[in-house]
């Protein structure tokens, strides 16, 4: 290992220290479930804010998005544009109302149990459901992100050679790393120590992805147009580049592959790891300071995610194909931050924004997804006298499970970060979106279609994404539509449909909601 590589690992280790001394302050606030699993609801604006975000931004934002604009051009940002307009939809229209309706549905610690006191499930069916949904695409979108973390290590500490004997094991290495980082400071502080760490991570992230755009930019159009740095790296055509409607090789930009990246939006409404951070703020007037922030900062981030897709295409001297186009921003701060080793331990630092976005969205699933397990599946339907000590415990032996899981779907080193991403975030928005916003704003909205519409949603990506069924493809190779975009309409339409046809909700549950919009807590 040479002093360059030194340098940088000196930098992660003191980053990692960081995270897990945290780790280990916020456990001696944490007493029960509520603390562990939603803080105590004690969130303040800016906490909730940045950690909401970063929970959401993860390694794709810094990897899978600027590979994708440095591949293809402007004619990716759609999917930005798209989740721009779904994180303000979520929260201006869900995250006030969810915070109030599960303080009031029985103080609801986790999604599947709003579900379950929202609709006065006795038998606990539509926790089951609900759990077993989130522990299977968690368990997908937790690989995404350990995968991120081992293609930093690989990249920065091997030969750089995809697929070599040396790159293979050094991602191996990184895997571990950053899964068993992860797991410390998860299971020991909880839901404090994930919305301290990601504020913090956050923080790092919108520095790092301001930070080396611009820079780049600037070195590379010193002495030069940005136009022609482009042609000079490949680019034939910079105006079909720099088009919204255009791929780099001039075709149009599809009308399918419009609203496939606009639908990412919807995915918001179903995000467990998301909407946990709105019930968990203190106050009302605390949302209304937390949205403000949020959304500013999506806006920066996801613009300067996709300036360094396009910045790098010019600046970097080494031209990356669609294998390594997810190192572009690795690569780009290794070439900004050489010489020097106080630049080199910069660079480092600014790399550690790569692990913030892994982990604070990495901790915040395995979080949400042992909530699932210990109150929703534990506490709420197996063992409903067990006591708040056993059912933590149950949580927290969880995360090690979905881990483990997550760590073992990641192990391939080809594996796409987008691509795993996208699965998780379609099942999630598909599953869970349409059965928010009816529990929230439809009162006819009743138990056999909250259920029905689930599953629905679920089975939808999984057959669209999964199944071979025409001449050996899958219906998404097939026509390009993101799964995401069918398993949100079908659910909607079939949660509404099995409502209307099946018996109306008790005058309890249609009270409970006229209640909302008159509560103050």
């Amino acid at each position: 290992m040479n002093t360059n590589n030194i340098i940088v690992l000196c930098a992660f280790a003191a980053y990692m220290v960081v995270m897990i001394v945290i780790g280990f302050v916020c456990s001696k606030g944490t007493k029960n479930n509520e603390d562990y699993f939603l803080g105590g609801r004690n969130l303040g604006g800016w906490t909730a804010a940045l950690s909401a975000q970063a929970s959401d931004m993860s390694g794709w934002l810094l990897m899978g998005l600027p590979g994708a604009v440095y591949i293809a051009g402007t004619g990716e940002v759609w999917i930005a544009i798209g989740l721009l307009i779904g994180t303000i939809l979520n929260w201006y229209i869900v995250s006030a109302r969810l915070r109030k309706y599960t303080i009031v549905a029985g103080n609801s610690l986790t999604i599947p149990s709003f579900f379950q006191n929202r609709y006065r499930d006795e038998k606990g069916i539509i926790k089951i459901v609900s759990a077993t949904i989130i522990a299977v695409f968690f368990a997908i979108y937790t690989a995404s992100a350990f995968s991120s973390g081992a293609k930093l290590f690989a990249t920065l500490f091997s030969n750089n050679v995809t697929g070599s004997k040396n790159y293979d094991t050094v991602y191996i290495i990184g895997l571990c790393i950053a899964a068993v980082v992860i797991l410390i400071y998860t299971f020991l502080g909880g839901f404090k120590a994930v919305c301290t760490t990601d504020f913090i991570q956050g923080m790092l992230m919108l520095i790092a992805i301001l930070t080396v755009p611009i820079l780049a930019y600037a070195i590379l159009t010193f002495d030069s147009g940005f136009s022609q740095a482009l042609i000079a790296k490949g680019v034939s055509n910079p105006d079909n580049f720099l088009n919204f409607l255009k791929n780099d090789d001039g075709s149009s930009v599809s009308a399918v592959s419009i609203i496939s990246n606009l639908a990412w939006g919807l995915g918001y409404f179903g995000m467990p790891h998301i909407l946990v951070r709105f019930m968990a703020v203190k106050s009302n007037s605390e949302i209304k300071k937390s949205r403000k922030i949020a959304i500013t900062w999506v806006i920066i981030s996801l613009t300067a995610s996709c300036l360094i897709g396009l910045a790098a295409r010019g600046y970097l001297n080494a031209q990356l194909d669609a294998k390594t186009s997810e190192t572009v921003f690795i690569r780009t701060i290794q070439q900004l931050f050489s010489g020097s080793g106080i630049l080199i331990f910069i660079g480092g630092i600014f790399l550690c924004g790569i692990l913030a976005a892994i982990m604070s969205t990495a901790d915040s699933q395995l979080l949400v997804t042992a909530s699932a397990v210990s109150e929703d599946m534990y506490k709420g339907v197996i063992r409903k006298n067990a006591s708040e000590k056993s059912a933590l415990r149950v949580g927290k032996i969880a995360v090690v499970v979905i881990a483990t899981v997550a760590f073992f779907i990641a192990l391939n080193p080809e594996s796409s970060i987008m691509g795993l991403v996208s699965d998780a975030w379609a099942g999630f928005g598909s599953a869970f979106g349409p059965v928010v916003l009816l529990a929230l704003f439809w009162k006819r909205s009743n138990l056999a279609g909250a259920i029905s519409g689930m599953a629905v949603g679920a089975l939808t990506v999984v057959f669209w994404d999964y199944i071979p069924i025409v001449n050996g493809n899958t219906l998404y190779s097939t026509t390009g539509l993101y799964s995401l975009v069918l398993g949100f309409a079908l659910a909607f339409i079939v949660n509404v449909a099995v409502s209307l046809l099946t018996k109306k909700p008790s005058k309890e549950i249609i009270d409970e909601f006229n209640s909302i919009k008159n509560i103050e807590v």
